[in-house]
Order: structure tokens, then sequence, then C-alpha cells
């Protein structure tokens, strides 16, 4: 029972990082993209494009990192220490971005200086998430069930490769999004940035999977010897039909096949990541299991859980459905 209590756990965890991945990613890819806009009125557009949903976006992060918390306080305890200067990076990050997207609307003196830290501010938060990430992939030391390593160990050249596959990804993500919500100009821009970011996001991934293995002997064999490789034989194969569907619809100019394409290489690329993981939440040497907090403490926060989660993802789902389509040119935030 506590096994699976564990497993369970671990499910939900990874649910929510990879919905706050899909969602906020578009949201920060978005902001990369910023500065490229033609005119101010275009970066109005941007911005009122995601102004009904960005809020909501990121309460999958703090579902993520409270529940990591809550039923994996030794992951966190583990964790937190190893990638404290990447996190706090990014929550600064966030919390400029977010700052910037309501005052930029109250001034004209200063937008310039609100537009640049909306620009910023995305750029950081995803390029220390790809750090993040890119760490967790390559291990952490632990001894004696704490974290034994330096202040800069997440700081490496596989992490920083990470970290612009991120930006570069959440940029196409953004790119994507604009195809789906405007008409236009704006939509013929993302539309052509969109190709080129396709390429270069194929491109990193390609480059990332081919140094993960090396990364740690556990990935390699999982990998390479059965029966892990028939899993990780399935992902390229997804990835094709998913790489196909996307530039088709560029090319048929579709407005919703590029986004949910793009979506699908984010899933299928977590999905690979959770292959070469599992069952380790801290790569390489703590468990799921070794992690768990105490069974009654994981039944007890999973009712909270069952409840919430389907509110969560009811007023998600519903908020996406309400402002669906192609914007109002002439209508949005202010």
């Amino acid at each position: 029972m506590y096994s699976d209590l564990a497993f369970i756990w671990a499910g939900l965890i990874a649910f929510a990082v990879l919905t706050y991945v899909v969602l906020d990613g578009f949201d920060l890819g978005l902001g990369i993209l910023f500065p490229f806009a033609k005119s101010d009125h275009d970066r109005d557009l941007m911005m009122n494009s995601v102004a009904p949903v960005w809020d909501g976006n990121e309460t999958w992060l703090v579902l993520g990192g409270g529940g990591l918390f809550a039923v994996f306080p030794l992951a966190y305890a583990i964790v937190l220490p190893a990638l404290y200067i990447p996190i706090i990076i990014m929550l600064l990050a966030l919390v400029f971005r977010g700052v910037s997207f309501e005052y930029r609307w109250r001034t004209k003196r200063w937008k310039a200086v609100w537009d640049f830290a909306f620009f910023g501010g995305s750029l950081v938060a995803a390029f220390s998430q790809g750090i993040a990430l890119g760490a967790l992939v390559q291990g952490i030391e632990v001894v004696d069930r704490a974290y034994a390593g330096g202040w800069f160990d997440w700081l490496t050249p596989f992490s920083v490769l990470t970290g612009v596959a991120v930006v570069v990804g959440y940029a196409l993500l953004g790119a994507t999004w604009l195809v789906l919500k405007t008409e236009g100009s704006l939509e013929i821009q993302m539309r052509r940035y969109a190709y080129v970011l396709g390429v270069a996001t194929l491109s990193l991934i390609g480059i990332v999977s081919v140094f993960t293995p090396f990364q740690d002997p556990v990935y390699f064999e999982r990998w390479f010897n059965l029966p892990g490789s028939l899993w990780t034989m399935s992902v390229p194969l997804i990835m094709i039909g998913l790489v196909w569907t996307f530039f088709r619809g560029l090319n048929d100019h579709r407005a919703a096949s590029p986004f949910l394409s793009v979506l699908g290489w984010f899933i299928v690329s977590f999905v690979g990541i959770g292959i070469s993981f599992y069952p380790m939440i801290v790569p390489p040497s703590l468990s799921i299991w070794e992690a768990a907090a105490p069974e009654s403490s994981l039944a007890f926060a999973l009712v909270g859980a069952v409840i919430l989660l389907p509110i969560i993802l009811g007023y998600t789902a519903y908020s996406y459905w309400v402002f669906r389509g192609k914007m109002d040119p002439n209508e949005g935030y202010h």
C-alpha cells in the first residue's frame, strides 16, 4: 500500500510539473519573443492573448513545488539546496515578469522599461528552469540522505545546453500560440518564426538526447538494453509523427495543429526523461519510496488532491474554453 501511494504521488507531481511546462511554456515563450514584435500594437496583442490565463498557468508550479514538499520531504530537502541559486533566480524573474505585466499598461513614459522587464523576466525564468532540469538529469550528490555537493554544481556545460534548449522550445511554443490566437501580419510573422524555431528545437532535443545517456550509467543501460530500450525506441517514433503534423500544419496554414504538435514534443520529451529517471526522484541514488513521507501523510494529502485537482483542471479548462479562438484585436487587457 505504501509503495502504491508513493507511486501515485510521484505521478501526480510529474503531472503538475508537465502541466506547468506546457501551459506556462507558451506564456514565457511569448515574453521571449516580445522584443521581436514590429510595433507596440503587436506587443499589446501578444500580451492580450495570454492575459486571461497566465495567472492560472502558474498554479501548477505552486502545486508541483508544494506537493514535493508535502509528500516527498526528503527529496525537497535535497533538491532545494542543490538548485537553490537557479530556483531563486527563476522565482525573482517570475515576480519581475508579473509586475511588468501589470505596470506596462499604466504608464507611457516607462512602457519600454516594463516591456524589457517582461522580456527579461521571461528569458531568465525559462533559462533557469532549463538549468535546473539539466542539473537534475546529470545527478545530485547525496551522502547520508543530505545534499553533499557544492554551491555551483548545477552550472555545467550540459545544464547550460538544457537551459538554451528550454528557452528555444518555449519561444517555439509562444510562436505557435500566437499563430493559434492572432490574425494578420502578427500571425504571418510568428508562423515564419515557428519554422526556424521548430528546426532549432528539434536540433537541441537531438543534442540533449545524445548527451543524456552519458550523464549516468543507469541512463545508458536503460536506454540501450531490454526492456527499457523498447520504451526509448517508441519516443522517436512518436516524435516523427508529431514533427510531420507540425510542419504540415504550418504549410497548410492551420491554426491549432502546430501548437498542439509542439505540446506533444514537450510531453514526449518529458516522458523520455521520466523513463530515464524512474524509479529515482533524485537521480542517481534516491528512489520514490526512500523519499516519500509516512503512509498516513501520503493518504491524507491524497484526499485533498482528489478533491482539488478536478476543480483546478475544471476552471483551467473552462477559462481556455471561454477565451478560445482568434482574438479580437480591438478588445483586450486594460
